[in-house]
């Protein structure tokens, strides 16, 4: 059992090296520390060389592989609408670790192909009994943990846009009433702020510079995002540049309706909380009071209970 343990794990090994090192070719690192050798004095390559060798594993390694087995994936292997959709998902969350749509989808293959074979692989040495328990285990944890993953990673990141939007307001609305433009106030916002929010406006910002219009542009971070409160706000926006109205006071109302919607979700959440409080009430906390109460009792009746009996015995 060992010995077909250590096969499939040298077989396994074997095959990530060769994905990984391909014979024949250079990889990326290698490729680029030639190129910048050519034409640059040696103090300028040897400092190259080590700022490439510095950079994190990740960086060195997982993100070429990424990119390689990204390149080989046609893009047609993924639908349109689960590639938009799935495109929309990273949005939202952010792009963790800079993944594309393709990598994400490689990323996904590999732990459907992986995780199974890990759980199996332990099984088999371990407890041979619960290989097909392991395995479906292994193939659900699989095909589930990245999506999962990405949808912990947006409703963690909208959480936070939906706490951090009022503030962002107030530092707008002040920027603006002190006599900034709506885009040097953004600014102010990238620039003071750290989050989820000013992330968005800094892209967003970096649009507008390459020529696109405000418009276009945060209506592009509003379904980026797609969120109810900053679609709220966009709209409104929008709607005072077309109309002309000031945004100073626009910001302002703004702020005081997404105020009073935090208030609102807060005595939502408050006049949930006894209602929630009753389920560990009552089986938890119910019983321990019972007991804590009734033992005595109990045992004070199956004394006397055994008293009347031994009396009872010695008057026959």
């Amino acid at each position: 059992m060992n010995l077909l343990f250590i096969i499939v794990g040298g077989i396994i090994v074997f095959l990530v090296i060769l994905l990984l090192f391909p014979s024949g070719s250079k990889s990326d690192i290698q490729n680029r520390l030639a190129a910048f050798d050519e034409g640059m004095p040696a103090d300028s390559v040897a400092t190259v060389q080590e700022a490439e060798l510095n950079k994190p594993f990740v960086d060195r390694v997982i993100r070429p592989f990424l990119a390689r087995m990204a390149g080989k994936r046609d893009a047609k292997d993924l639908k349109k609408v689960q590639k938009s959709s799935l495109k929309k998902e990273l949005a939202q969350a952010g792009y963790p670790g800079g993944l594309t749509v393709t990598e994400f989808a490689v990323i996904q293959n590999l732990f459907r192909v992986i995780m199974p074979a890990a759980v199996a692989a332990f099984c088999l040495v371990f407890v041979p009994k619960l290989l097909v328990l392991g395995t479906t285990v292994g193939a659900i944890l699989g095909f589930l943990g990245p999506r999962l993953f990405l949808q912990s990673r947006i409703a963690n990141r909208l959480h936070r846009i939906q706490r951090q939007l009022p503030d962002v307001l107030d530092l707008l609305t002040v920027a603006v009433e002190a006599g900034l433009g709506f885009d040097a106030a953004c600014d102010k916002v990238v620039e003071k702020m750290r989050g989820p929010i000013p992330d968005e406006f800094s892209l967003t910002l970096r649009h507008m510079r390459m020529g696109q219009a405000r418009r276009d542009a945060f209506k592009g971070m509003a379904e980026r995002v797609d969120h109810p409160d900053l679609n709220g706000f966009v709209s409104a926006i929008i709607q005072a540049d077309q109309l002309g109205v000031s945004i100073g006071q626009v910001l302002r109302i703004q702020s005081e309706q997404l105020r009073d919607k935090r208030r609102q979700r807060a005595e939502e959440e408050a006049a949930k909380a006894p209602v929630k409080m009753m389920i560990p009430l009552v089986l938890f906390i119910f019983p321990n009071v019972g007991i804590v109460i009734g033992a005595p009792a109990a045992f004070q009746i199956i004394d006397e209970m055994s008293k009347s009996k031994m009396g009872g015995g010695e008057g026959q």
